[in-house]
């Protein structure tokens, strides 16, 4: 292990329950960081102790709101302007990823954007898992970890020691990762070919592939309203499904997401801790991804390769 007094770990406000696994895992404190409110909502950032010529981590998931992102920023700023000798954000979640490119005229794109605004801000390095376009990584003229969830989440479905199990995608566009699922499985693909009325809207979804009697597992990067997860769930169980699962990297879980997945066909669902979640589901379950993000900045200080964290 890199000497301890050679980095240290701060936490954003949100994101401090992971931070506390992480540094609980790497065997170190976490670092004393002190965030200033004022009245009309601004927010001021100041480190606590001294991070000259340190290596700092910044964990930190920009979900909603944009105060999580803006106090990233202005670690990183304090970090740069306290001389720190390398500041590496640890991102689990990395906001605006679903804005990758022009799907149509006139928008923005927000994941280059927020790219851009982290660069100048001042970072060495990014640490994040399972962005929602693996290309988003370009979008950063710095070096990018990109971690995978099937690191935990493969060893989970594994130990359910399903028969007749069968790996789906709930839209096309996730068709890459859930066939890796289904390879490493050992065991079929089934596609969801989904029609969207408009955002968090869907119309209509057609099942490719066979369900009957099979025990089902939905695989994607993040849950939104749930919309597409529940609907896909009450088709497979309409078609012959025996149980239909879901597991997804990022718990966002917004709007009538709760609620939806609590009243749904869906038998479990299972999420990273990379976002929080603080209401009550009887059917989400969260596996923390905290030894994972503290074994890759182990091996980062160490200068050792990361590649084979990877199951897939």
């Amino acid at each position: 292990m890199a000497n301890k007094s050679s980095f240290l770990v701060f936490s954003g406000t949100k994101t401090r329950y992971l931070a506390e696994k992480i540094c609980k895992s790497l065997g170190c404190p976490l670092g004393n960081l002190l965030v200033t409110r004022f009245s009309d909502g601004e927010f001021a950032v100041s480190y606590e102790e001294s991070v000259r010529g340190r290596d700092v981590f910044l964990v930190q998931s920009t979900f909603p709101t944009s105060d999580n992102l803006m106090e990233l920023l202005l670690m990183i700023d304090a970090a740069k302007r306290a001389s720190a000798r390398t500041i590496i954000a640890v991102m689990p979640y990395f906001g605006w990823a679903r804005q990758d490119r022009k799907d149509k005229p006139r928008v923005s794109i927000g994941a280059k954007l927020v790219a851009d605004l982290l660069s100048v801000a001042g970072i060495d390095r990014v640490m994040t898992m399972d962005l929602h376009a693996d290309q988003i990584q370009g979008f950063f003229d710095v070096p990018v970890d990109h971690l995978y969830a099937s690191g935990v989440l493969l060893p989970y479905i594994q130990s359910l020691n399903l028969e007749n199990l069968v790996i789906a995608s709930p839209d096309v566009g996730g068709s890459k990762r859930a066939n890796s699922y289904a390879k490493y499985l050992g065991c079929p693909l089934v596609l969801c070919n989904k029609t969207r009325a408009r955002a968090n809207v869907v119309e209509s979804i057609q099942i490719i592939g066979d369900v009957k009697d099979k025990n089902v597992i939905l695989v994607d990067d993040m849950v939104d309203t749930a919309g597409t997860i529940t609907t896909a769930a009450t088709i497979m169980k309409r078609e012959g499904a025996r149980s239909v699962r879901a597991c997804a990297t990022h718990c966002v879980m917004s709007g009538p997401a709760t609620e939806r997945v609590e009243n749904s066909e869906i038998d479990e669902i299972v999420f990273t801790d990379s976002i929080p979640y603080l209401l009550g589901c009887s059917k989400v379950k969260q596996i923390s991804v905290a030894d994972m993000f503290a074994e890759t900045m182990r091996r980062m200080l160490n200068n050792e390769s990361i590649s084979d964290q990877y199951l897939i």
